[in-house]
């Protein structure tokens, strides 16, 4: 069992690019006892794997793996969103997809499968071929097939990529083989990469443009998660609000979808 636990810390310091040394100021230990714990000589209480991991910034879900590799008993609580004892954290979800009405906003598991979605978000996806909209709904796929928005979006060429390289981001950052296997997917349905970004974006995200009849919105993106979060299913969720990045965008969004009504995309898994 410790043998695990050594391997899959070392793996997680290599993947992190982080020294031994680094390491060891970090969690407030020595590097002697780091490089006994990796090497299998020295057996780690529970509370420096937790370090050790949070020094690492180890998602919660692999701290568990992590503990369990130990002997130990997991640290962190798995629920379902659906369990009683989430109904705040639900309520708190559905009052921020409101509260950014008009503008679309999406909440999104580690895989990027839609969770919830306002109706701003519902607006963008009429028109989306039924069995993209079909739970588990993959929401970078609904972006970039084309027979999702990827026909209606204008800057395609450079947008596609910013999302393939988010993806590809996340599946080294937090391995996992579906992630992996979506990045692989969307580059096979994205056009070529462009040789050089457009000037203007250069250190900044692409923004997307799309058609939606005869407008074009114009928005940005912003991704949030929660930071304190102790449950995994929790840790895992994330926030993608669609912003309007001109004046035109912010009024037709306010025009186009009804003040206070809060629409559901089919296929969601919560609401």
């Amino acid at each position: 069992m410790t043998q695990g636990l050594a391997g899959a810390l070392r793996t997680w310091r290599t993947r992190r690019r982080v020294s031994q040394l680094e390491l060891a100021v970090r969690a407030g230990t020595t590097q002697r006892h780091v490089s006994f714990i990796e090497s299998g000589r020295s057996t780690p209480g529970r509370s420096m794997i937790i370090r050790l991991a949070e020094s690492l910034e180890v998602p919660i879900r692999e701290r568990n793996e992590l503990l369990l590799a130990a002997g130990f008993a997991p640290a962190y609580p798995q629920r379902d969103l659906d369990d009683p004892r989430l109904a705040p954290v639900r309520a708190a979800l559905d009052r921020i997809l409101h509260g950014h009405l008009p503008f679309p906003a999406v909440i999104v598991d580690r895989h990027g499968d839609l969770v919830s979605a306002n109706a701003g978000f519902h607006l963008l996806t009429r028109g989306v071929a039924p069995e993209l909209l079909a739970a588990p709904v993959s929401v970078p796929r609904v972006l970039l097939h084309p027979r999702g928005l990827a026909p209606r979006i204008v800057n395609l060429d450079e947008w596609a990529w910013h999302i393939i390289d988010r993806v590809q981001a996340e599946s080294v950052r937090n391995p996992s083989d579906r992630l992996a296997r979506l990045a692989s997917e969307l580059a096979g349905l994205a056009p070529p990469r462009p040789r050089q970004l457009s000037p203007q974006y250069l250190g900044f995200a692409v923004p997307l443009h799309l058609r939606t009849g005869d407008r074009e919105l114009r928005l940005l993106t912003t991704l949030t998660h929660f930071g304190t979060a102790t449950d995994v299913t929790l840790a895992e969720l994330r926030l993608e609000a669609f912003l309007p990045a001109d004046d035109a965008t912010s009024a037709a969004l306010t025009e186009l979808v009804t003040p206070g009504h809060q629409g559901r995309v089919a296929g969601s898994r919560h609401g």
